[in-house]
């Protein structure tokens, strides 16, 4: 037996033996308990805390003391000294094993379960799918024709349902005379073509007449996969799974995930294994909703963007990870189920949409062909809003997309009370122009939080932080109620005639919810938002240049996040372009709706792949502009651009452009430094 220190996690009882000077956040990872990490190990998020259990543990055989972990280093003191932290936590980050350890993992620290949204939407598709059953009647063997049992077969499916060469899949060799003979010479078979002048291939057999045979779409996202199993020949959605992606232990973000590669030598191999494990869970979860087995699945489509694309097919994602953030391969991709080690039919086979560039992947390649503006004549504008948001626009002239480094603030992180979306999270929010006075939703309760009851329609999940629609609402609502300027900056005068308006050093901050834990709004949390939002903005507007408009006729919002956002409190933040907020809709999981128009129909499977070599990338950190557009965007809503049809329905307060510009309409010369430099830091 190893003699290195035993680490027990709780509450997930998960154990092992790993060498003193292992960091509590690599045995975490090597075990594969869940310990949220957003910066990446560099004691900057705090979100990797942990306790140690001190005492004798007999279940387990464990001594544990805090004298068998690490002494607080200097990252972790810079840390504590910047941000509480509540008494006897540690950062699993920087902390390492030095002794047995019982580990416990708060549960505030893990922000509850995360809320996967997976539903697909209800869409009629017309089936034209790559698989094909083919019922078909064999004439018996005859000693005066000797032709194999396989060859009468193939000659059946030509003369019957049209199909000229044909190869049979290796497996089926074995097995095709006892099929025939089982059937009594009726069989169904698979076929599988995905174009009209592929080669036709032999991929499944079964005796007598199967009229059952189901198709998977499946969107890898870097926080969720979303999953839907379909009948292949109604078109249905069976069933539809969704799960948090395993690689999020690995790194909250897409880099984080690439430094990650680079710094481990079995990096890349460990997170392919999480995300394919995640993946045959999911699988096997619909194929039991709907009541299926997974042996009558013979079809897969999956749209990822480009870094889990890459890592679901067990492709280094390193050049990723810096210009000129080359693919190993951006063309649509067909393997066989058991390739990605998919336990599916034997025959089954495996569709990747094409990439489009090196930050743009086949989830924004599902989301175009979902929503089509390259089949329509206004000009639409498509967001995915993600740490890498991805952005198209255009119509059927033309259609060029870009990736603007958001940043995960977004989604909870590099936000003081941020979280992902659970229940107790706060979602929605409310300010008293007057009083300043909060009112608020979480989710898990349809009250809002001056409603009698509210208290305990919660029960013991309690408000736990705020996700990003309610970061989103609660930094615009403090704008529109004069809390912060137009120029982000919290007003500390109203800390001398309200309570809610508090001195934290330097800066204020807004109090959100007062009794219980506090959570507050920072001034650098309104800076956090203020610079993803400018990143965003900054793209879409080096796109609007691109095809020469000066509005866009249609917002569309994709992915799970983009479907809580409310419209309006996205423009009064200056996250989208003016628009008629009734032509700002969110499209829920377009990617899933993509990847099943892909499942369906092998005509949008070539459709997406003739439009992804039309549609132009607009690369953001080439472009000299992108810098003068962030800091305009900087502003709530914008320095510089007018949002006319947002003041019709709503009050923003007045431009200050008399403090904020000289006299020829330029930035302050400050100012500007200041928010050129983080422009210039998101773009590298």
């Amino acid at each position: 037996m190893s003699d290195d220190p035993l680490v027990l996690f709780m509450p997930s009882g998960k154990r092992g033996r790993f060498p003193k000077g292992t960091t509590i956040l690599d045995a975490a990872r090597q075990l594969g308990v869940y310990v949220e990490s957003v910066c990446g190990g560099r004691a900057t998020c705090g979100r990797c805390q942990i306790e140690v259990q001190e005492g004798q543990f007999a279940k387990h055989k464990i001594t544990s003391s805090r004298d068998h972990i690490s002494k607080v280093g200097p990252r972790e003191a810079r840390y504590a000294e910047k941000r509480a932290m509540p008494a006897g936590r540690r950062l699993s980050c920087s902390a390492t094993v030095e002794g047995d350890l019982v580990i416990d993992v708060p549960q505030d620290a893990v922000i509850n379960a995360q809320v996967v949204r997976k539903d697909a939407d209800t869409r009629i598709i017309e089936r034209r799918p790559a698989m094909h059953l083919c019922y078909v009647e064999v004439e018996e063997p005859d000693m005066h024709r000797p032709l194999g049992d396989l060859d009468r077969l193939k000659a059946a499916l030509q003369k019957d349902w049209g199909f000229g060469r044909m190869e049979v899949d290796a497996h089926l060799l074995a097995q095709v005379q006892g099929i025939l003979r089982a059937g009594q010479w009726a069989v169904t078979a698979a076929v599988h073509q995905d174009a009209e002048d592929d080669i036709a291939r032999l991929v499944a057999l079964w005796p007598g007449l199967k009229n059952e045979a189901y198709g998977l779409a499946c969107d890898i996202g870097s926080t969720t996969i979303a999953m839907h199993l379909v009948s292949l020949l109604s078109g249905r959605v069976v069933a539809s799974a969704g799960a948090s992606n395993p690689q999020i232990r690995f790194g909250e973000d897409l880099m984080s995930r690439v430094s990650y590669v680079m710094m481990n030598p079995d990096g890349r191999e460990a997170m392919t294994r999480a995300v394919r494990q995640e993946i045959s869970k999911l699988v096997q979860k619909v194929a039991d909703d709907g009541g299926i087995e997974r042996h009558d699945i013979l079809d897969a489509v999956f749209v990822a963007n480009p870094i889990m694309h890459h890592l679901f097919l067990g492709i280094d994602p390193t050049e990723l990870g810096g210009a000129p953030f080359a693919l190993a391969v951006s063309g649509a991709v067909k393997l066989k189920a058991d390739d990605l080690r998919l336990k599916l039919n034997p025959g089954a086979r495996t569709y990747l949409l094409p990439c489009i560039a090196g930050h743009v992947g086949a989830d924004a390649s599902a989301v175009t062909l979902a929503e089509g503006p390259h089949r329509q004549d206004e000009m639409m504008l498509i967001v995915d809003v993600g740490t890498n948001a991805e952005i198209v626009l255009g119509n059927r002239a033309r259609v060029v997309a870009a990736s603007s480094p958001t940043g995960p603030a977004f989604e909870g992180a590099e936000i003081s009370a941020g979280q992902r979306a659970a229940p107790g999270a706060i979602e929605r929010v409310r300010i008293d122009r007057e009083t300043l006075a909060p009112r608020y939703r979480v989710i898990g309760c349809d009250l809002w939080s001056d409603e009698p009851g509210f208290a305990e329609a919660l029960g013991e999940t309690g408000v736990t932080g705020i996700c990003g629609s309610g970061i989103i609402e609660v930094i615009a609502e403090m704008y529109l109620s004069g809390i912060i300027s137009e120029d982000g900056v919290v007003n500390g005068a109203l800390a001398e005639t309200n309570p809610r308006i508090i001195a934290e050093g330097r800066t204020f901050s807004y109090v959100l919810k007062e009794s219980g834990p506090r959570l507050t709004v920072t001034q650098n949390d309104v800076r956090a938002i203020q610079l993803a939002k400018a990143a965003l903005y900054a793209g879409i507007r080096l796109l609007m240049e691109k095809q020469a408009v000066a509005t866009v006729d249609t917002i569309r919002f994709a992915g799970a996040f983009g479907s809580f956002i409310d419209p309006l409190y996205a423009m009064v933040l200056g996250l989208i372009p003016d628009c008629d907020p009734d032509r700002v809709s969110a499209v829920g999981n377009a990617a899933g709706t993509g990847a099943r128009m892909a499942l369906l129909n092998r005509d949008h499977r070539r459709e997406i792949e003739e439009t992804v070599k039309l549609i132009e990338k607009i690369e953001t950190a080439l472009e000299p502009k992108f810098q003068e557009h962030f800091v305009h965007a900087m502003a709530l809503p914008n320095k510089i651009d007018a949002f006319p049809r947002l003041a019709e329905r709503v009050t923003l307060p007045p431009r200050q452009l008399a403090d904020a510009q000289n006299g020829d309409g330029e930035a302050r010369p400050r100012r500007r430094s200041r928010e050129e430099r983080a422009a210039r830091r998101r773009r590298d």
